[in-house]
């Protein structure tokens, strides 16, 4: 099947990007690594490696890996609070990488002015129109809104409030680019005629055949509807802590007793804020690990979007966005 009208509405992203699809795959720790990601790329789309917690070592070790697998382009996504970031950036920059992502709060001064000098395009996270306005004032290239339906790290504001309220706004500025909650192309199609020149969609891949997440990891998010993908709560309103979403298990008690025990060392003055919040961090890569890598889905923490009740069989990448194309285009037709 041909899709011109959905070719034409993601012909701004698809410039952008410098791919065929204007479909980007988030950025999930441990899973969105080199075989997801150029898999993805090869398949027209555009694939993100999720730095996380690596080192520089281990991401210059990706990036070369990655090269290998796509001679297309595809994006790093770096962690804003990385003790090591503007070395991170530098690693970007040795390989040549086209576009840089920048998650987990406000890019720290000097980051963006360094990814562009680079070379690089910079993709930043707008969970808020203040926010998105601020990154347009900041001369970033590009952002992503994404709502809370998403897996993972999210903000407090659904997709369809976030795409309402700052497409038909700021879209005309910058390419936005519609994250969290999206599995089928009939979504795709309807932020595309908003405004959007493309859309982010992470839990939709986690169980492509070029998945390297373990098989009891897809299989949790198989059996999985939209109900069981819940929020992290907050203990201590001191301990600012981004809310994530994951699958309920032993693993999402663990972190309210991890909150608990880091709150405690907060109180005695044994650590400081900024330690505070990297044992959480620490804490959220440890538990991932467990569930991705090693299938311990009922200690780890699957995190998962709502979308994950969408997701009913194990595919290639390449079947996944023909057949979101596909009902994209079909959508449009209508």
């Amino acid at each position: 099947m041909t899709h011109p009208l959905t070719s034409s509405l993601m012909q701004r992203g698809t410039d952008f990007l410098g791919c065929e699809t204007a479909i980007m795959c988030g950025a999930m720790s441990w899973v969105s690594e080199r075989g997801l990601v150029s898999a993805i790329s090869n398949a027209g789309g555009f694939g993100v490696i999720a730095c996380g917690a690596m080192t520089p070592e281990l991401l210059d070790t990706e990036i070369a890996e990655t090269k290998k697998l796509t001679d297309k382009p595809f994006g790093v996504n770096l962690i804003t609070m990385h003790p090591d970031l503007m070395q991170l950036i530098e690693i970007c920059g040795k390989h040549g990488v086209g576009h840089v992502v920048l998650a987990g709060g406000l890019p720290p001064k000097g980051s963006i002015e360094t990814i562009k000098a680079g070379g690089a395009k910079v993709i930043c996270f707008a969970p808020a129109m203040a926010l998105a306005k601020k990154f347009i004032r900041s001369d970033v290239d590009a952002i992503v809104i994404e709502g809370m339906e998403a897996g993972g790290h999210i903000g407090p504001v659904s997709t369809s409030v976030l795409a309402q309220e700052i497409l038909p706004e700021l879209s005309g500025d910058i390419p936005i680019f519609v994250a969290g909650g999206i599995a089928r192309g009939e979504a795709i199609a309807s932020y595309l005629e908003m405004g959007a020149a493309g859309v982010q969609l992470g839990t939709r891949f986690v169980c492509a055949h070029e998945s390297i997440a373990h098989p009891d990891f897809k299989k949790a998010f198989i059996r999985g509807n939209a109900r069981d993908a819940t929020t992290s709560v907050q203990v201590d309103p001191r301990l600012p802590v981004i809310p994530v979403r994951a699958l309920k298990n032993k693993g999402t008690e663990e972190f309210t007793a991890k909150q608990i025990e880091v709150a405690k060392l907060l109180d005695a003055g044994e650590i400081e804020m900024g330690e505070a919040q990297l044992q959480i961090e620490h804490f959220w890569a440890g538990a991932l690990r467990r569930a991705v890598i090693d299938g311990d889905v009922e200690n780890g923490s699957v995190m998962a979007g709502q979308s994950v009740g969408m997701v009913k069989t194990e595919e290639p990448v390449a079947d996944i966005i023909a057949s979101l194309m596909d009902q994209a285009e079909a959508a449009l037709e209508r």
